[in-house]
C-alpha cells in the first residue's frame, strides 16, 4: 500500500514540476504561435459547471446504456488523443537521440473547403520525419493499452495529459486562479460527499483520465488488479496554479523560486493528507478538499509574511510574460475566415501541438 500511494504522489509531482517549466519556456517564446491559452476568470467561474454537467452526463449514460459499448467509444477516443499527448511529450527527449546526419524532411496536411476566393483552410498541420517517429512509437503504447488496458500504458498517457495539461493551460492572475480552485474545491466536495456520482464514474470509466498503481504488485507482479488511483483534474488543477506562481517568481527578478517551491511542497502535503483521510475513515475522498487550502494557503502566508501579498494579485501573468496570449473566452469552432482559421489550428497544433481534455476525478 506504501509503494501504490508513494508511486502515485511521485508520478503526480513529475507532470506539475516539468508541466511548470515548460509553460515558462513556451511563454517566453517568441513565436506567436506556439503561445498557450490562458483562463480568464470568466472561464474559471464557469468551469465548474461545465464539469458538473460533464460529470452528470457520463453518469446517466452509464446508467442508461451498457458500460461495455460507452467504454468501447471513450477508449477509441482516448487512444488517438493518447498518441498525440504522448508524441509530443518524448518529442524533446526523443531529438537528442536522432543523429545530425538524421534525414528530417519536412510534412504538411493541408484540408480545405470550397476553391477559389472562397477556400477556406480546415486543417493546416505541419510535421516531420521526427515527429513520425514519436508517433510510431506512441502508438506501439495506444495498441498496447486499447488491447491490453494495462495500468503502465494507461500511466505513460495520464502523465502525458497531465504534462501538456500544465504545460498548455496559463492562469492569467492569482486571482482567477483561487477562482478556479474554489469553485472545483466545492465542485469537488459535493459530487464526492453529496453523492455516488464521482466514484461510480471513476469506477467505470475505462480511459486513461487517472493514474492507477495496483496495491498488490508485490503480490501478483504486473497482473496485479487492486488498484489505489488519482484523478489528473486533481494534478493539472493545482499545476498551472503551481506554474503561474513561478512565473511570477521569475517576475520579481530575485533569482528565486520561493513560491513555487512553497506550492510544491503545499501540494505534496495535502496529497499526503488525502490519502491519510482516506485509510482513516475508509471512503474515498475528494483530493481537491486538502489540496486547495494547502495550495493557496501555503503561498499566501510566504506572501503575508515577505509583505508581497499586493504584488502577488496584482501580477498579470499575461501582461508581463505573455505579451499577445490568446485568451480562452470561447469553445474552439471549425469556421471562420482563412486567416483566423489557420492562426486558431497554428495554435492548436504548435506548442503544444495537440489539444488534450482533462476531466476532475475523484481520489
Amino acid at each position: 500500500m506504501a509503494l501504490a500511494y508513494g508511486s502515485l504522489v511521485l508520478m503526480a509531482l513529475l507532470p506539475i514540476f516539468f508541466g511548470a517549466l515548460r509553460s515558462v519556456s513556451c511563454a517566453k517564446s517568441k513565436n506567436s504561435s506556439e503561445m498557450p491559452e490562458t483562463i480568464t476568470s470568466r472561464d474559471a467561474a464557469r468551469f465548474p459547471i461545465v464539469a458538473s454537467c460533464t460529470l452528470l452526463g457520463l453518469y446517466l449514460f452509464f446508467k442508461i446504456f451498457s458500460q461495455e459499448y460507452i467504454n468501447l467509444l471513450l477508449s477509441m477516443y482516448f487512444f488517438v488523443l493518447g498518441i498525440l499527448a504522448l508524441s509530443h511529450t518524448i518529442s524533446p527527449m526523443m531529438n537528442r537521440f536522432f543523429p545530425a546526419n538524421f534525414p528530417n524532411k519536412q510534412y504538411q496536411l493541408l484540408f480545405t473547403q470550397g476553391s477559389g476566393e472562397s477556400k477556406e483552410e480546415i486543417v493546416n498541420y505541419e510535421f516531420d520525419t521526427k515527429d513520425l517517429v514519436c508517433l510510431a512509437l506512441s502508438s506501439v503504447v495506444g495498441v498496447w493499452y486499447l488491447l491490453r488496458k494495462h495500468w503502465i500504458a494507461n500511466n505513460l498517457f495520464g502523465l502525458a495529459f497531465s504534462l501538456n495539461g500544465v504545460e498548455l493551460l496559463h492562469l492569467n492572475n492569482v486571482s482567477t486562479g483561487c477562482i478556479l480552485l474554489g469553485g472545483l474545491f466545492i465542485y469537488d466536495v459535493f459530487w464526492v460527499f453529496g453523492t455516488n456520482v464521482m466514484v461510480t464514474v471513476a469506477k467505470s470509466f475505462e480511459a486513461p483520465i487517472k493514474l492507477v498503481f495496483p496495491q498488490d504488485l508485490l503480490e501478483k507482479g504486473l497482473d496485479a488488479d487492486n488498484f489505489a488511483m488519482l484523478g489528473l483534474g486533481d494534478i493539472v488543477i493545482p499545476g498551472i496554479f503551481i506554474a503561474l506562481l513561478l512565473r511570477f517568481d521569475i517576475s520579481l527578478k530575485k533569482n528565486t523560486h520561493t513560491y513555487f517551491y512553497t506550492s510544491f511542497v503545499a501540494y505534496i502535503f495535502g496529497l499526503g493528507l488525502t490519502i491519510f483521510i482516506m485509510h482513516i475513515f475508509k471512503h474515498a475522498q475528494p483530493a481537491l478538499l486538502y489540496l486547495v487550502p494547502a495550495c493557496i494557503g501555503f503561498p499566501l502566508l510566504v506572501a503575508l509574511a515577505k509583505g508581497e501579498v499586493t504584488e502577488m494579485f496584482s501580477y498579470e501573468s499575461s501582461a508581463e510574460i505573455l505579451p499577445h496570449t490568446p485568451r480562452l473566452t470561447h469553445f474552439p469552432t471549425v469556421s471562420g475566415s482563412p486567416a483566423s482559421l489557420a492562426d486558431s489550428m497554428q495554435q492548436k497544433l504548435s506548442c503544444p501541438r495537440r489539444r488534450r481534455q482533462q476531466s476532475p476525478s475523484a481520489m
